[in-house]
């Protein structure tokens, strides 16, 4: 039998945000609790740089932390454009959609 905390996967790339060098990888994360809410929206986002679930974890945490934003889906698509939506109580600013993903360490495919 395998043990689940020593197995090691290939890596699909290198140069994917989440293996930056170690000062990118130590800035706060930060808590906003989701407010559930009668009236929401969907915005779906093309993300380039995802290449694995930290990654997608870490677009996560970063639109979360946004006020306002409910629930964050990833349709991961390693080495290419993932689609990201972002339910949230009102319309996003894509201002700072691109900004959140930016300070994650990925890019805001333009349309």
């Amino acid at each position: 039998m395998t043990d689940a905390t020593n197995l090691r996967l290939p890596l699909v790339s290198t140069g994917c945000a989440c293996c930056a060098p170690p000062a990118a990888q130590d800035e706060p994360a930060s808590t906003n609790p989701r407010v559930p809410s009668d009236v929401s929206t969907s915005t779906t986002y093309q993300v380039e740089g995802m290449t694995c679930g930290h990654c997608a974890g870490r677009v996560t945490d970063a639109l979360t932390a946004l006020e306002g934003v409910q629930d964050v889906e990833i349709d991961l698509v390693a080495d290419d454009t993932s689609a990201v939506t972002v339910t949230s109580q009102r319309p996003m600013s894509t201002k700072a959609v691109r900004s959140a993903i930016e300070e994650a360490g990925y890019t805001l495919a333009t349309s």
